[in-house]
């Protein structure tokens, strides 16, 4: 490949241009000797996570009852320091100017060895999601297809992880997780939605669900589905209002069908309710309700447009 030595003259002011960007007052960069958490670090932790909670099922195979337990251990032990950096680092750059002597170390060991302590609870909960993906899905052949193949159990397995450092009041790890999987899966799930155990998503690309979203046990989404704001509150001066419900409520063993939308921290879906496909919804509907669009008509063209109205075959 020629070069032109001459034309690499011009990388010094490059350079000089873009460090004069970097401000103090500019949000898009972070200088200082006292790092951000990593966003390599947050993979190699959530592979670890999993081999804790799916042990057998990813990176190490021939685990049996004499050697999980050391298994398991070494995983703890690692997480444990592994985690315990990554959230000192968060509360560092969260409470520093508010809380200057804190040791942030110590309050990130214990809010780590408590999440830590939850795992086992989490499994139960996996183990129902797991069961509902399997009895949900004809398709699946084995709780073993489930956990390798579904990324929609990927998705809500980080979630929950995720989900319990947010109750902790960790900041930033969650919503790192959570796009990760995001960025896998293609399926959205902010960290500080509710949901109970027995959650299925098929399929599940596209699937957003909101940050103050609450979804009961049992439930089933299929791919595309939005549970999302209707509007964003503002105060007089124009700043959005946080901390506000603005997403809906899913209640036990509701279904939602692929591309529906339901928006609005007022909308509550009833008990065993059925969402159709392409329904836009913003309004609560009662427990047993289904909710569907009137079919269309269908036009096929060929050598004589035929029109069809609902309901008739050709």
């Amino acid at each position: 490949m020629a070069t032109d030595i001459r034309l690499k003259e011009a990388l010094p002011e490059i350079v000089d241009s873009l460090v004069a960007t970097y401000t103090e007052q500019s949000p898009i960069n972070h200088l200082g000797h006292k790092p951000l958490p990593s966003r390599d670090a947050i993979p190699g932790i959530i592979s670890d996570l999993f081999d804790v909670l799916y042990p057998g099922f990813s990176r190490r195979q021939n685990l049996h009852l004499g050697n999980v337990e050391y298994h398991v251990g070494d995983l703890i032990d690692s997480l444990h320091d592994k985690l315990t950096e990554q959230v000192s680092r968060t509360l560092r750059h969260e409470y520093e100017l508010t809380a200057p002597h804190e040791d942030f170390e110590a309050i990130a060991q214990q809010r780590v060895v408590e999440f830590l302590r939850r795992l086992p609870a989490l499994r139960a909960i996996l183990e129902k999601d797991v069961q509902a993906a399997y009895e949900g899905d004809p398709a699946a052949k084995s709780y073993y297809e489930v956990i390798f193949c579904y990324p929609g159990l990927e998705a809500i397995t980080i979630y929950r992880l995720a989900h319990e450092l947010l109750l902790l009041d960790v900041p930033l790890i969650p919503r790192m997780m959570t796009e990760y999987a995001h960025s896998k899966t293609g399926i959205d799930i902010h960290p500080g939605a509710r949901i109970g155990p027995g959650f299925f998503i098929d399929h599940g690309t596209g699937v957003v669900i909101g940050e103050t979203c609450d979804i009961g046990a049992n439930v089933k989404l299929y791919q595309g589905v939005t549970l999302g704001a209707l509007s964003f509150p503002r105060d007089a001066a124009g700043n959005i209002i946080r901390g506000m419900k603005r997403h809906p409520t899913l209640q036990d063993e509701v279904v939602v069908y692929a591309n529906a939308t339901i928006l609005g921290g007022d909308t509550v879906i009833g008990h065993h309710a059925v969402i159709g496909s392409n329904v836009w919804l913003h309004h609560s509907v009662e427990p047993y309700t289904v909710v569907t669009l009137e079919k269309p008509s269908l036009r096929i063209k060929g050598p004589d447009t035929v029109d069809i109205a609902p309901g008739y075959q050709i």
